[in-house]
């Protein structure tokens, strides 16, 4: 493991993609017990990626026409934590329900 700047940025996106995985499993766990599951829950996934991951790579693309070098690279680290905090809080409120 190392802390380059590339690798940080894989980092955000395994990250994001982990707690995306988390947040299903434990939604469709929970939805398959209470007998409610649909195939909307699966969907409502691949609208996030289409909706929150795409936007990263997009701006992770842009990087080479940035002429400081480290706009894009922010927006893409406040975006990437935006998105791994919005999956915390997913994750935190179907506990408590």
């Amino acid at each position: 493991m190392s802390f380059a700047l590339s690798d940080w940025l894989l980092y955000t996106m395994w990250g994001v993609f982990g707690l995306m995985i988390i947040d299903f499993l434990i939604g469709f766990f929970q939805s398959f017990w209470k007998g409610s599951f649909t195939p909307s829950i699966a969907l409502n996934y691949l609208k996030d990626i289409i909706y929150l991951v795409l936007p990263l790579n997009i701006l992770i693309s842009l990087f080479p026409i940035d002429p400081s070098g480290w706009i894009l690279v922010t927006f893409y680290f406040i975006g990437g934590l935006g998105v791994i905090l919005k999956y915390l809080m997913d994750i935190k409120g179907k506990f408590s329900k």
